[in-house]
């Protein structure tokens, strides 16, 4: 028998990063500040510079004291991720960046343009810790939870291209690197910044913010009492204990019925209809019994407030775990809706660029040094 994969819950304590102007409250921004001898009114305007103007650079805001702005640069903007990379695809319309942190670690975001819209996907965690076999970046492990700023400056840069181009950032998906209800108080905080109005955030509605999770049932239900209006994932991947025990080991824990009772208390408490998302792998999960165990499960758990994402693999190299089909894929959108749950395949993007999460900082760490 194979030995049973072991989840990590905890992030190893690395060097934290150092205190940015998002990790703190508009109360600790003041006291910062007093620190440096500067009255507590600049906290608002280091705010519209941050939130409104997208900009981190001190020495462009020309209504702080000259004197005084490299002392506060170093005080709230450190700089928090240096680029290493950046790939694109799709004529330019999908961008996939690598960050090195201060502490060396990597960490990976990617810019999807539409007609229309702009989807910004984002990690929580560098690396992660919940060791489902089929993705990148759980079989990399988990190197630590990233800051509350962390997260949101990959939010910041991202609008601010997207500002340069003439365009704007539209959606944020928290579906990048790591487990985002395993850092649950800095995603919350992020997503808080993310979305706050009147100089308390960058203004995105909450609607258009999805927070993503394999299945972390008390958190769901945490996150629910938290009133906000964010479309909530569940990567459940398939809808039998026995399979995703394997493909999803965090099933072990928290299996299929209280995961999609969670999930019904958030679709409650919220009012917003629950994603389910399904990557489709060969001759796994595939199967047309799944298919209709899926559809009636949902429709059971959830009624009319569930969609399901089928999403195409997208396999990561040498690895066993291959997409399915292009007619098992049909067949298998075809019996969920045939349950009466709607079901779509996702537009994916990026499949040349390692647009698999994790990929990118695979590579970069089995790079040899340069000589």
């Amino acid at each position: 028998m194979a030995e049973p994969l072991k989840l990590n819950f905890s992030a190893p304590r690395r060097g934290l990063p150092p205190k940015h102007f998002a990790d703190l409250s508009v109360a600790e921004r003041v006291d910062v500040l007093a620190e440096l001898g500067l009255p507590k009114f600049r906290a608002k305007q280091l705010a519209k510079h941050y939130y409104e103007h997208l900009t981190a650079d001190v020495a462009a805001m020309t209504d702080i004291p000259a004197g005084k702005r490299a002392e506060v640069q170093a005080a709230l903007f450190p700089v928090l991720m240096e680029p290493v990379r950046q790939t694109s695809t799709d004529d330019g319309e999908t961008t996939k960046s690598l960050w090195r942190l201060h502490d060396g670690t990597l960490l990976e975001s990617v810019l999807m343009r539409y007609p229309g819209r702009a989807t910004l996907c984002i990690s929580s965690q560098a690396g992660c810790g919940m060791a489902c076999p089929f993705c990148a970046t759980g079989q990399g492990g988990l190197d630590r939870n990233l800051s509350t700023a962390e997260i949101v400056e990959q939010f910041r840069t991202a609008a601010a291209q997207m500002q340069a181009e003439g365009s704007r950032l539209t959606n944020v998906v928290f579906m990048g690197m790591g487990e985002p209800l395993a850092n649950y108080k800095r995603v919350v905080q992020a997503v808080r910044q993310i979305t706050g109005q009147d100089g308390a955030g960058f203004g995105l509605s909450q609607r258009n913010v999805t927070v993503s999770t394999v299945g972390l049932a008390p958190a769901i239900r945490k996150l629910a009492d938290e009133d906000l209006a964010c479309t909530l994932a569940v990567s459940l991947h398939t809808p039998d204990d026995e399979l995703r025990d394997t493909l999803v080991p965090v099933n072990n824990r928290w299996p299929v019925a209280e995961v999609l009772d969670a999930a019904k208390y958030y679709a409650d408490k919220s009012g917003r209809r629950v994603s389910i998302e399904y990557a489709l792998i060969r001759d796994k999960n595939d199967q047309d019994f799944r298919a209709d165990m899926l559809g009636q499960k949902l429709h059971a758990a959830l009624g009319s407030k569930v969609h399901v994402n089928v999403i195409p693999l997208n396999p990561t190299p040498g690895s066993e775990w291959d997409a399915a089909p292009r007619a098992r894929q049909d067949e298998f959108v075809r019996r969920v809706l045939a349950q009466g749950v709607p079901c779509t395949v996702r537009d994916t993007k990026g499949d040349e660029i390692a647009a698999a999460c994790g990929q990118l900082a695979a590579d970069e760490r089995e790079a040899p040094a340069a000589s």
